[in-house]
């Protein structure tokens, strides 16, 4: 990830890649969690799978979800949730290394979904830095792969897992991460594979309904 310039282009001609997970190296750029840091049980593996005949080179984000709760830590009251999101970047000589993405008007993902609830999740330099800003990942043709377009203006602020009032718009010149949560709490295995994600102009010919996050998605945000 490098700090850009914005981009002077007509609107759906450029597209801005966030993360391309093409080499096993893409591992390196992600960050995954899970309930396990707080003494919970899901198992959660985050391995790339080269190109094949099917498929293109990928991450697959997979395991198995738990809602048992750590006997020794009485102070945790909910478990079973997995996540990843890209690393911070550190600072470079244009200062933080952070995306603007002011040009563009959505977001792409392509993925192969399991139909499980998954939230796309991204956080920005904001006065609040436990903020995250969240949208359900609508996936449509689940065990294919599918390009998922999701309106950057439909993201809701979010704050541990609760819509805040009154909402605030993203600060698209200041996108610190982005990643993936699931968050349904729903004991089992699931299976989600991510070749790229992108900013765009290009709608794919959608038209969108605002759906704000539900309250059960108590997601770390670190």
């Amino acid at each position: 990830m490098q700090c850009t310039r914005r981009l002077l282009a007509p609107p759906g001609f450029w597209k801005r890649s966030l993360l391309e997970l093409s080499r096993l190296s893409s591992i390196e750029l992600c960050k995954v969690m899970s309930d396990k840091d707080m003494g919970g049980f899901s198992k959660v593996h985050f391995d790339f799978v080269p190109a094949d005949a099917q498929d293109p080179p990928h991450i697959r984000f997979h395991g198995t979800i738990s809602n048992e709760l750590p006997a020794d830590r009485p102070q945790i009251q909910r478990s079973g949730y997995a996540a990843w999101r890209t690393r911070d970047t550190g600072r470079n000589l244009f200062g933080k290394g952070l995306w603007d993405l002011d040009s563009y008007s959505y977001i792409a993902l392509k993925v192969k979904s399991d139909a499980r609830k998954y939230f796309v999740n991204v956080q920005t330099e904001s006065i609040v830095p436990t903020d995250l800003h969240q949208h359900r990942l609508y996936a449509q043709k689940p065990g294919d792969w599918e390009t998922v377009i999701v309106p950057i203006s439909e993201f809701v602020r979010t704050n541990h897992g609760m819509v805040v009032e009154p909402q605030s718009d993203m600060m698209r010149q200041k996108v610190r991460s982005i990643g993936i949560g699931l968050i349904d709490r729903v004991p089992g295995p699931f299976d989600l594979c991510i070749a790229e994600i992108y900013a765009t102009n290009n709608s794919g010919g959608k038209d969108f309904d605002k759906k704000l996050p539900t309250d059960d998605q108590d997601l770390a945000s670190d």
